[in-house]
């Protein structure tokens, strides 16, 4: 078919719906419609493309070819079109049931993700932020992908295509179960990099910031392990001679939750990461749509109160969240 102009153009929201979902019920169900009604769709559809488009599966319907080559183009004009509408129309966020897919390290999830839900469940209750990783290595894909339409992280300068706000200026802690060693003595970058360490790495990078640093200075560490996950970090710091070092905020929620020991970092790695902050980058389409606007300032706000609540300040006499007091050194 390469003639337009009599061509339902709202045929092809029952196409993107049924390429979601894979199943002609769910997808009527998603588009409000009876299931012979979605049928007819497809089958007008069908007719127009001169292609089966789906074929039946055990499961639902897979797509043919052709409908996997027009999934992604069908999606993304779909979507564009969902997104001027939005931005045009008015907002109010103690009515709207929008939903937003937000690209968030887990850092920032974890500052920033419990307070922006209890704001949300009392200023707009109905609607629905949706959190996925991101960091350094996909963000890019996420926001072009529109996978999400903002993103939150450790992140280097975007192109021109893209807006940029720094959030949340931060300083690195160590983490150690009590009674490591390395708190005994002055804390320089020998003695620190002297000790395994433990790497918080989401997407299985063996390179994090302090890195970087260490390498200005001539030095390197040695890597005891690398976890995805945060919430393995507590027992394997508890039960090894492994130090961790994190964003500041978030080593004081381990440390406060597990009873692990907090230690500034060596004073050159300070000066070298004082600077750190974390970025909110998103596409310059949606600067004027009013429900993003909203949820930036939105954003905004909670980062300033986090700042204000827990200052990102790494020089603090070392101590256990339990209230034991300074540990020599």
């Amino acid at each position: 078919m390469k003639d337009l102009s009599g061509f339902d153009l709202n045929l092809l929201r029952v196409f993107d719906a049924v390429a979601r979902e894979r199943h002609v019920t769910r997808a009527a169900a998603r588009l409000n419609l009876s299931q012979p009604a979605v049928s007819n769709a497809l089958n007008r559809l069908r007719a127009a493309l001169g292609d089966e488009l789906f074929l039946r599966a055990p499961q639902g319907v897979e797509p043919t070819s052709l409908a996997l080559a027009l999934m992604h183009p069908v999606e993304e004009m779909l979507d564009r079109l969902q997104e001027t509408l939005a931005a045009t129309a008015p907002f109010d966020p103690a009515t709207s049931d929008r939903v937003f897919t937000l690209g968030f390290s887990e850092y920032a999830e974890a500052v920033l993700a419990p307070p922006l839900f209890a704001r949300l469940a009392k200023e707009a209750p109905h609607i629905l932020v949706a959190i996925c990783h991101a960091d350094r290595t996909n963000t890019n894909a996420l926001l072009e992908g529109n996978e999400a339409q903002l993103a939150i992280a450790v992140l280097p300068e975007p192109t021109a295509l893209y807006t940029r706000l720094r959030l949340l200026p931060e300083a690195f802690m160590i983490l150690t179960r009590p009674g490591h060693p390395l708190l005994e003595g002055e804390m320089t970058v020998e003695r620190y990099v002297a000790w395994p360490h433990l790497l918080h790495s989401p997407n299985g990078s063996r390179d994090g910031a302090v890195d970087r640093v260490l390498q200005e200075l001539g030095q390197s560490r040695r890597l005891g392990a690398v976890v995805a996950h945060l919430s393995a970090v507590p027992a394997i710091l508890l039960h090894t001679d492994m130090v961790m070092t994190l964003s500041s905020r978030l080593a004081r929620q381990l440390a406060a939750a597990h009873g692990l020991v907090l230690h500034p970092v060596p004073a050159e790695i300070a000066e070298r990461t004082k600077h750190t902050r974390l970025s909110m980058i998103f596409h310059r389409r949606f600067e004027a749509d009013q429900g993003h606007a909203w949820l930036r300032r939105l954003l905004l706000v909670l980062a300033r109160e986090v700042v204000a609540d827990c200052p990102a300040d790494g020089r603090v006499e070392s101590q256990t969240a339990a209230g034991q007091g300074p540990v020599p050194g």
